[in-house]
């Protein structure tokens, strides 16, 4: 039994490190602190808010987007991104209030 636990907790530090390492880059927090006050956005609204170039954008979009942090809304031929959990953001903000950043 407690090899079983040991496992689970092996597990779930091996996901928490996947998810911090797809969200490690000053644009992606900038993206999911955007989606997380907007629900969601088409690619345009992000790159245009960011100041940066579509395919920079696009880039780091379909990288979390394979990593399961975010997911996506057709809209004809509009494609809008939106986070798949919330609590990405929440980190995010742990990390803002922690000592770390002091």
């Amino acid at each position: 039994m407690a090899t079983d636990k040991v496992m689970d907790d092996e597990k779930r530090i091996d996901k928490a490190a996947y998810v911090l390492k797809a969200v490690a880059h000053p644009l992606r927090i900038r993206i999911i602190q955007m989606l997380n006050e907007s629900t969601e956005l088409n690619v345009s609204t992000i790159y245009k808010n960011l100041n940066a170039e579509q395919s920079l954008i696009s880039h780091h979009l379909i990288n979390m987007r394979d990593k399961g942090i975010l997911d996506i809304r057709r809209s004809g031929k509009n494609i809008y991104y939106f986070l798949v959990d919330s609590a990405v953001s929440d980190v995010i903000d742990c990390i803002y209030k922690s000592k770390i950043l002091n």
